[in-house]
């Protein structure tokens, strides 16, 4: 079917998909464990999708006619989006300087790695740990060491009160406690 009667495009599927920005002249810092998981993906894209998609591809082309061919479009479509993202983590790995947090001597400072419990003005306790950019989960309390609140937070101390500008006006958090990992 022609391109022309579906409100599709290529001019979506070619473009690379950008990674959140590092400050200038930073590093890509990551914990192990993100370092693991990024790979495992990688690994399971080269060794088990993309051969699986690349079968299907060529069955569906092995058919005849690719241009109303379902499988054949979609399958080619899927591979664009593995390839991206295999290039998207190939550049993420090789960028990547590995910070293991549990090999920290111990101290009550945060730094990247850290796991900080604080309270706000308002009495509501958190807790979040500082890890890489490539392993924000906000559902798990994992933030980036480059976030707001990271920012605010490292090289305080347990006992500390920071400043942390939200766009609501400054905020106070109490810290709690900082362990690592």
């Amino acid at each position: 079917m022609s391109k022309a009667f579906v409100k599709e495009s290529d001019a979506l599927d070619d473009d690379e998909v950008e990674a959140p920005p590092l400050p200038a002249g930073t590093k890509n810092y990551i914990t192990p464990a993100g370092f693991k998981r990024l790979k495992d993906e990688l690994v399971q894209l080269l060794n088990v999708e993309r051969p699986e998609v690349v079968r299907t591809v060529s069955w569906a082309a092995s058919n005849g006619d690719r241009s109303e061919n379902g499988d054949y479009i979609y399958g080619k479509k899927r591979l664009r989006e593995i390839d991206r993202r295999i290039r998207f983590l190939t550049k993420r790995l090789d960028s990547a300087e590995v910070v293991d947090p549990a090999a920290r001597p111990p101290t009550d400072q945060i730094f990247f790695g850290a796991t900080v419990r604080y309270t706000t003005a308002t009495g509501d306790e958190q807790q979040i740990t500082i890890a890489g950019i490539d392993e924000v989960d906000l559902a798990r309390g994992f933030v980036s060491w480059i976030s707001p609140i990271a920012r605010a937070l490292m090289k305080a101390r347990e006992g500390d009160s920071v400043l942390l500008r939200t766009p609501a006006g400054i905020e106070t958090l109490e810290i709690l406690e900082v362990r690592y990992a």
